[in-house]
């Protein structure tokens, strides 16, 4: 049969040597292929790499209607690249199968050995969510693949690389440094670095999210309220309003954290302070250009601390881990820190509850003694 919109021929055997069964076949067969053809279902098929291409379109008109962050679409496209990389773009989708992706994990680790198994499974969770989207559109006969099981031990997935109290304080004086007259004495490059500083105290006090950070305005910054807080220390406490369009989960919320007197000195610094303008909005370029600067400087802090932050993993997010493993230390209700970092408690319990050696020494001296009427009371 003569496909004209794809200049081919179909030839198929009907697989019987009986002439009656051949000319019913055939008929149901013609019959099939004419209804796919009016419908533009591709009798054979486009290439992965046309298929990656029109999957991410799709998700770029998500982007643009708020139902996903445009980072997420970088990362999809970064995860995409992964898997033109093992399979040819070339390649036409009938010829692949639902085994074609079956050893993906041992040949991305042999490439890059450093890779983490939760990021392999992200990365297979994207590829089929792909082929959910060409087998919907009829462009590919299956809607996702199987995968070698991955098993990963409980500590790998939940343990988040953040830094300790004591690299911390570290970070916090290596920005002193940073920021000085005397380590730079260019007024335009100092500026930029005191925004960066204010940017990880920021991150760190409010634990909002990478993309919440970078898209945040100041009409989202809603108020300011000078209190003491525990330690009688004077603080300024900050109302953020953080947009659905922003958030990874899609949905607005308001943060009330500590941190304002940092949001207050970058805006006597700042001169666009419009609503409409973005608070670390200063590093001028398209925004993948602003992030190489912000990476760059977050590689300089991390090697004039000496650290390895690659082997790390400690990344701008280790900042959000940290401001919530510290609300933990400080005994925060799980529900309370959930509300504020805009995710579940189930959520906190399992990927940020791990205790270090300091909380597991405090649980271990905690005692209790038995009252006359039968009441336990805490030591």
């Amino acid at each position: 049969m003569w496909i004209a919109e794809e200049q081919k021929y179909v030839r198929k055997t009907l697989k019987t040597r009986d002439l009656q069964t051949a000319l019913e076949r055939g008929k149901t067969l013609y019959h099939e292929t004419y209804s796919d053809v009016k419908t533009g279902k591709k009798i054979f098929g486009i290439t992965l790499g046309e298929l990656i291409d029109q999957y991410l379109e799709w998700r770029r008109e998500d982007a643009e209607v708020g139902h996903i962050t445009r980072e997420r679409v970088v990362t999809l496209q970064s995860q995409l690249k992964h898997m033109a990389a093992y399979k040819d773009r070339s390649l036409k989708l009938a010829e692949l199968d639902r085994l074609s992706m079956y050893d993906y994990a041992n040949a991305r680790k042999l490439k890059h050995p450093s890779v983490r198994d939760v990021t392999i499974i992200n990365e297979q969770s994207t590829f089929n969510h792909m082929m959910k989207f060409g087998y919907r559109k009829g462009l590919c006969h299956i809607d996702g693949f199987e995968f070698r099981k991955i098993k990963i031990d409980k500590d790998a997935v939940i343990k988040r690389d953040t830094f300790s109290l004591e690299e911390y304080d570290a970070l916090i004086k290596t920005m002193r440094t940073y920021v000085s007259a005397k380590a730079c004495p260019d007024a335009a490059e100092r500026e930029e670095r005191l925004l960066i500083r204010d940017c990880i105290l920021i991150a760190s006090n409010t634990m909002l999210r990478v993309g919440e950070l970078w898209q945040l305005r100041w009409s989202d910054i809603q108020a300011f309220e000078h209190i003491g807080d525990d330690a009688d220390k004077d603080s300024w406490l900050v109302s953020i309003w953080v947009r659905a369009e922003t958030s990874k989960t899609r949905r607005s919320r308001k943060v009330i954290a500590r941190g304002g007197e940092y949001f207050k000195r970058l805006q006597r610094r700042s001169e666009n302070v419009s609503a409409d303008d973005y608070v670390f909005g200063p590093i001028s370029g398209a925004s993948t250009q602003a992030n190489e600067r912000r990476y760059g400087h977050w590689a300089v802090l991390m090697q004039l601390m000496g650290i390895d932050y690659k082997a790390r993993k400690l990344t701008w997010y280790s900042l959000r881990h940290f401001g919530i493993t510290c609300r933990i230390r400080a005994g925060v209700r799980m529900s309370e820190i959930a509300k504020v970092a805009g995710t579940s408690v189930t959520y906190i319990e399992a990927h940020y509850g791990h205790i270090d050696d300091q909380m597991l020494k405090s649980a271990a001296m905690q005692n209790f003694k038995i009252m006359d009427n039968g009441l336990i009371l805490r030591l």
